[in-house]
């Protein structure tokens, strides 16, 4: 570190973002967060700054040329070649700086700050029928600064380009922090560049010497990759300047644009971007995939489907295919599969007509079947379509899931070779692995002639580190023989930078060197990155494996929270916005901070228990990034690698709880059900004193909630007892569909009476007996507290008492789904060896209400003239662990059934309560943030006769709190919906 204390308190006074550069708690941890990307390699930071805007990243710039340090510019942080890892300063381009500055609809072409990501930029832009087209697997939280960086192609390169192709013009900051502004230059305007006396004029006038050169311009055309090439990024980009004027006179304006696309922020870091926008597309879309037996038939079928002109060709091959069949959020997806291919093309045609669209994809049909290289031709339309995207897309994550010690690492992954060579390419790169004895996965570009091959290597060992390096050699070798790219979009990084005057010889790997010393002579901006690289083999991610350590949960086959947190790829699924839409992951989405994602939780608990083992679990850095964790279990589903961030933050607070003791407040929470039992004695007095402003106001101090909250009221009649004397009037096993057991349960058994009686009553309406298994309590906040040495007493007696009753004739019904949904999460995973059987075998008979009321519609055992016709509007909200477990199909599908009823799902997350966390005086304005994102906007804007369906109790208590709204069960609003009422409540 070359700057004091001092030093620091100046650069505040002029830096209006957010600056880690001290020994505190929060910068620590920050620094750790910013250690790692989605490649291999770790190397903690000198400092974190995360600008407000242009000026602060002058002001930055300056300072590090001051003080001889460097920076490192950084977009999502799922770079795969440890792009933005090193031990500078890390500049993140963050959501400040994600403004549109200036859309032009005549020109086609938007100006815009770094930090907008893709897909949310289009949104934007749909209203003006234009897109941004590039397009990464990682659209939805990949910014565009990134994939100018590494010059981004994504899915449909083949006909929408790459960055470079649509990067029109930049304003950028230089290494000695001027402004640059680069665009096409006619001849006059260019050659006035090159006498400007500054370091601008000293590049192009450099530049111009070098490139004007006869002979460097044919060592350039002959040692880069075929011109056929698209996706050709080792290196800088020369290549395109040659073709530019004045080294070619017939050649384009020249652009200094194209050079920054994939220089990886090692020239300069860009501020504004102008952009080109392509028309909106066809709107007629099919989705060809072709089932093919061996991956070398994929591989020559794609060859020929190019011959048809589609708009994308991508390859999944039949190891990714695996990881989706028992995945909660791909299994669905899976319905176009047919038998077990070795791999899957997936060729996208586009038209403007069903006719001609029908035409070309026929066309494309006839040819594979003529050279018999596919054995089925399934092609998607409509909303089908992401079925088959959306598992291409999760390549990254899904491969995450092998087990054991060898691991898909990103290596080789990125090179590229013209289409027609592609089948004969992998073919060597499959012999070279087969001789190494060493597996791999394939996917990804096939029709752009870039195929991701991950080798699985165990990197932390001697053979697998010497691997590592041996086959990247090996391959370069091969990709000379066919004149291909090193890097096509993944970039060069410190992972294959080493590698460059292998493949494109030393003559040019000189020019890269002395490009990079023009630019930037200090060595400032982002060094070890495509020139002066560090071994590709040092400064791995640390890895402990022997941590002995007795653990609450059952982690299955990885073993442990480590091997659970080491499963994140670092792909950043978790970064979505809003925008996007899905639960994963509110806190993030609210506060757009690296530490409140799923990915930032699971990189600094991977790296604490790796330096610390158990100590871990009571480091202050551990428990603070988790602190904003809701628990909602959005990741368990929507990060493809299924890291469950609820179930870490769980076993995380028990163990610390194990050494420092639980704190009161916890406790009491925790205690929830036991506490809501007594108050039933005295249900009066205690809904007397919750509500009375001065006794409220004292008791949500003392229990640290925030006062703008209202607390559950208590019934002094409990569900269980209720129906004890239902069942007398009544008698429950004489109705003519048999019985089922509903499950009262700690919720709903105190507080949600009302809801409890409507449900019996809506079961017994239709025919359904109703029996209580009397004082069984889900757990799920002791759960949700990291309470685990009590949800694992309860899970265990929770099991023994239901095992013996629960089958799939006499099903466990659920009300709240956070309660029913435990035994199908958690307490499977909690329970002792002895009964994990038994609970796996519960977990399949245990239903939401919906799925029973839906599977005994399909049955026909329930008919729409059990229900009234009369029309009604309902909007519906889904409960997080609802999403993430079971799915809100079900609840979709029940809601419509009833003749005239009319379902809209909002497009919402989570609500932002998640049980108590919404409640506590810390949480409450974050909670209202993630509420405000998507929810409360549409629930205001719903007509008031419109009905608000929502299954979770929280989720209720969230609007009334909020918005003054009522939310409604499913159960209610189908007992209101019957036709007819025998039973009286």
């Amino acid at each position: 570190m070359h700057w004091s204390k001092r030093d620091i308190e100046q650069l505040k006074i002029h830096f209006e973002g957010e600056l880690f550069f001290n020994d505190s708690q929060t910068s620590r941890l920050t620094k750790r967060l910013y250690a790692t990307d989605a490649s291999v390699y770790e190397v903690e930071p000198t400092a974190v700054a995360i600008p407000m805007h242009a000026k602060d990243m002058k002001r930055l710039i300056q300072f590090a040329a001051t003080h001889k340090t460097n920076i490192i510019p950084r977009g999502a942080g799922t770079s795969l070649a440890g792009q933005v890892v090193g031990d500078g300063i890390v500049l993140e381009i963050s959501a400040q700086m994600a403004k549109i500055i200036q859309l032009n609809k005549k020109e086609q072409s938007v100006w815009v700050e770094p930090g907008i990501i893709r897909d949310d930029l289009n949104k934007h832009l749909a209203a003006a029928d234009l897109f941004f087209g590039p397009e990464t697997s990682t659209a939805n939280r990949a910014l565009i600064g990134g994939m100018i960086g590494n010059n981004s192609c994504g899915l449909h390169s083949i006909v929408w380009g790459t960055t470079r192709d649509h990067l029109m013009e930049t304003r950028a900051w230089l290494s000695d922090g001027t402004e640059i502004h680069t665009e096409p230059l006619s001849l006059d305007a260019f050659y006035k560049k090159t006498a400007l006396n500054n370091l601008e004029g000293k590049i192009y006038r450099e530049l111009h010497r070098i490139l004007n050169n006869p002979e460097i311009q044919l060592l350039i055309k002959n040692a880069f990759p075929k011109a056929e090439i698209k996706r050709r990024n080792t290196g800088y980009a020369l290549d395109a300047l040659i073709e530019m004027q004045p080294f070619n006179p017939n050649g384009k304006p020249f652009n200094l644009s194209a050079l920054f696309a994939g220089s990886e922020g090692t020239l300069a870091v860009v501020h504004a971007a102008k952009l080109n926008l392509l028309n909106k597309p066809e709107p007629f879309v099919g989705l060809l995939c072709l089932h093919c037996t061996s991956l070398q038939d994929s591989l020559k079928a794609n060859i020929l489907a190019l011959d048809s002109h589609p708009t994308a060709s991508e390859l999944v091959d039949d190891f990714i295919l695996s990881f989706t069949e028992n995945h909660p959020n791909f299994k669905d997806d899976r319905s176009f599969i047919e038998g077990k291919p070795a791999a899957i093309l997936m060729v996208e045609f586009r038209s403007d007509s069903q006719a001609t669209l029908d035409g070309k994809i026929n066309q494309c049909i006839a040819s594979i079947q003529e050279a018999n290289l596919a054995y089925a031709f399934p092609v998607l339309y409509g909303d089908e379509i992401s079925k088959g995207w959306d598992i291409r897309k999760a390549g990254l994550g899904l491969i995450r899931n092998q087990t054991g010690l060898k691991q898909p690492v990103n290596l080789i992954e990125d090179c590229a070779v013209a289409p027609i060579d592609l089948p004969a390419y992998v073919a060597d790169i499959q012999a070279l692995l087969a001789k190494n004895n060493v597996q791999a996965a394939y996917y990804a570009h096939a029709g752009a002639g870039e195929l991701h091959i991950e080798p699985f290597l165990d990197i932390h060992s001697t053979e697998g580190k010497t691997l590592f390096r041996s086959l990247l050699t090996e391959t370069v070798e091969i990709l000379k023989k066919y004149k291909g790219s090193l890097s096509g979009e993944h970039g060069d990084g410190r992972l294959r930078g080493e590698f460059i005057p292998q493949i494109m010889g030393d003559a040019i790997y000189q020019l890269f060197v002395e490009i990079k010393q023009l630019f930037d002579p200090n060595n400032i901006l982002n060094p070890g990155k495509i020139v002066h690289s560090p071994p590709m083999d040092e400064a791995f991610r640390k890895k402990e494996t022997k941590i002995p350590q007795a653990y609450y949960f059952h982690y299955l086959e990885t073993g442990s929270p480590l091997g659970l947190a080491e499963k994140c790829s670092g792909s950043g699924d978790c970064k979505k916005t809003a925008l996007t839409g899905g639960t994963m992951c509110p806190s993030f989405m609210a506060s757009q901070k690296e530490k409140d994602s799923t990915r930032g939780r699971a990189n600094i608990l991977r790296q604490l228990i790796t330096e610390s083992g158990s100590e871990a679990y009571s480091n202050p850095e551990l428990l603070e990034v988790l602190d904003l964790c809701l628990s909602c279990k959005g990741c368990q589903t929507e990060c493809p690698s299924g890291v469950d961030m609820a179930k870490l933050k769980a076993e995380t607070l028990q163990q610390h709880y194990d050494k420092q003791g639980t704190p009161w407040r916890t406790q009491m929470v925790g205690h929830f059900p036991s506490l809501q039992k007594l108050a039933s004695y005295v249900a009066p007095l205690y809904n007397l004193l919750i509500n009375f402003p001065g006794s409220s106001i004292l008791l949500k101090s003392a229990m640290g909630f925030s006062w703008n909250r209202s607390i559950p009221e208590v019934h002094f009649t409990s569900l269980e007892s209720w129906h004890k004397a239902h069942s007398k009037r009544i008698n429950q096993e004489t109705f003519p569909k048999g019985f089922v057991y509903v499950f009262a349960d700690e919720f709903t058994n105190y507080n949600e009476v009302a809801l409890g009686k409507k449900t019996i009553l809506l079961l017994n309406e239709l025919g359904y007996g109703v029996k209580i298994p009397n004082q069984i309590i889900s757990g799920r906040t002791y759960i949700s507290k990291g309470m685990l040495a009590f949800a694992k007493k309860l899970a265990n007696t929770n099991v023994e008492i239901l095992k013996g009753l629960i089958s799939k004739e006499h099903p466990f019904i659920g009300i709240e789904p956070s309660a029913i949904l435990s035994f199908r999460d958690e307490i499977p995973h909690l329970v002792e060896e002895s009964l994990r059987q038994d609970a796996m075998q519960l977990k399949e008979n245990c239903l939401l209400i919906d799925e029973f009321l839906l599977q005994e519609i399909k049955a026909k055992h329930i008919t729409a003239d059990q229900f009234t016709d009369k029309p009604e509007k309902i909007v519906l909200h889904g409960h997080c662990h609802q999403k993430s477990i079971a799915g809100i199909s079900s609840t979709r599908q029940v809601l419509n059934f009833p003749t005239n009823y009319e379902v809209e799902l909002l497009p919402t997350g989570c609500c932002g309560m998640a049980g108590s966390f919404g409640y506590d005086k810390k949480h409450y304005n974050l909670s209202q943030q993630i509420a405000k994102l998507v929810l409360y906007p549409r629930l205001l804007a719903t007509k008031s006769k419109t009905i608000i369906a929502m299954n979770g109790t929280s989720c209720r208590h969230q609007i009334k709190d909020g918005i003054d709204k009522e939310g409604f069960h499913t159960a209610e609003i189908m007992y209101k919906a019957l036709a007819q009422k025998q039973f009286k409540l």
